[in-house]
């Protein structure tokens, strides 16, 4: 067996050690600013350990917010909080089971046009939300569902990189298992629901990750599709926390608010880590 001389193993844990450093820096920064007082913040040099105010903090956090423009109080966490996670959790379920059963159609359905139906579905990977937002604001306008949960959820439900992610491990599936399957008189929602799903753990994991981040840092769509308070997500709470324009942010609400938003991906990730890394390298289905 080759091993490195001691050296190299020496450089190379050191700079993996101090590349964890330089990212994980910042965040323990926003989360030592989220415990102070805003006078603690703006102390030349700021303070390096956490402070006092880490109760009272969180508290107007979750429960009252920071000021916004006008100095107007925005909603607590705990609103946005639940609004991103049923907007995340809609568009990743959403998303998986489309993907799952549009990719089952394609693989497994022989019919005309079916090449055709996968490359226009791959064809919707050049126009992201921010191309289309203009026609699928009016639609949704049109349909009632602004200021709504299924008006956040539905334009943001579908997913090509998800459909062809499946389609591609689908077409690894042996015809003897179908052949298998047939036999035993399973028909084909039968073959889809339990055999197909749970050998599909794997890539469903993997997508979940991918998904649920991707919906939890929405930005742009709830920005347009929101004017309620009620129906803010994280990420609007905080974009208008930061839009003060006359008075001075509430560094340390708006800090803590960052460090929230942060716990809910962190859990997921570490959560599914070794799915999402085996679903990302592995080669043999």
């Amino acid at each position: 067996m080759i091993t490195d001389p001691l050296r190299t193993r020496v450089f190379r844990h050191i700079f993996l050690v101090l590349g964890c450093l330089l990212v994980i820096f910042p965040i323990y920064m926003t989360f030592v600013a989220s415990t102070l007082s805003l006078q603690q913040i703006f102390q030349r040099p700021m303070p390096l350990v956490p402070g006092s105010e880490f109760l009272n903090n969180y508290y107007q956090a979750f429960f009252v917010g920071g000021r916004g423009l006008g100095g107007a109080r925005a909603i607590g966490a705990m609103v946005m909080v639940q609004n991103s996670l049923i907007m995340a959790v809609g568009i990743t379920v959403s998303k998986i089971i489309i993907s799952l059963l549009s990719s089952f159609g394609i693989v497994f359905f022989r019919f005309p046009g079916r090449t055709i139906a996968f490359w226009l579905v791959l064809f919707t990977l050049m126009l992201p939300v921010e191309v289309r937002i203009v026609p699928t604001y009016q639609l949704v306008s049109s349909m009632g569902l602004l200021n709504s949960y299924t008006g956040l959820i539905l334009p943001l439900a579908v997913s090509a990189t998800a459909t062809f992610l499946f389609r591609q491990y689908f077409m690894t599936i042996p015809d003897e298992l179908v052949e298998a399957a047939k036999v035993d008189g399973a028909g084909p929602m039968r073959f889809f629901w339990s055999i197909l799903v749970p050998m599909s753990r794997t890539p469903v994991a993997t997508l979940v990750v991918i998904q649920f981040v991707y919906g939890w840092n929405q930005y742009l769509w709830p920005l347009i599709a929101t004017t309620e308070r009620r129906f803010w997500t994280l990420m609007i709470g905080l974009s208008r926390m930061l839009a003060t324009a006359d008075h001075q942010a509430d560094w340390h609400i708006v800090m803590a608010i960052t460090i929230i938003a942060m716990v809910p991906t962190i859990i997921i990730v570490l959560t599914m880590q070794k799915q999402f890394v085996k679903g990302l390298t592995e080669s043999e289905k």
